[in-house]
């Protein structure tokens, strides 16, 4: 079970939260909300030879995200 920070298991962190509601500014601009947790699941997979076993907590982080925004 990989060990993650408060701010890896939250993908709505009060950063993502000031890009998205900050967006009016560059209306042609989409943010996924989800996408700093499916950049470390890349990480991850990188960091340990594309074993995906390894990575399921960050996988499954990703899921639940893009669980609540669909």
């Amino acid at each position: 079970m990989a060990s993650t920070t408060g701010s890896e298991t939250d993908p709505w962190n009060r950063e993502v939260k000031e890009k998205f509601e900050g967006r009016v500014t560059h209306r042609s601009e989409f943010l996924d909300p989800c996408q700093e947790a499916a950049a470390r699941s890349i990480r991850c997979l990188h960091r340990n030879g594309g074993d995906r076993s390894l990575c399921s907590d960050y996988f499954q982080v990703y899921r639940d995200c893009k669980k609540a925004w669909v």
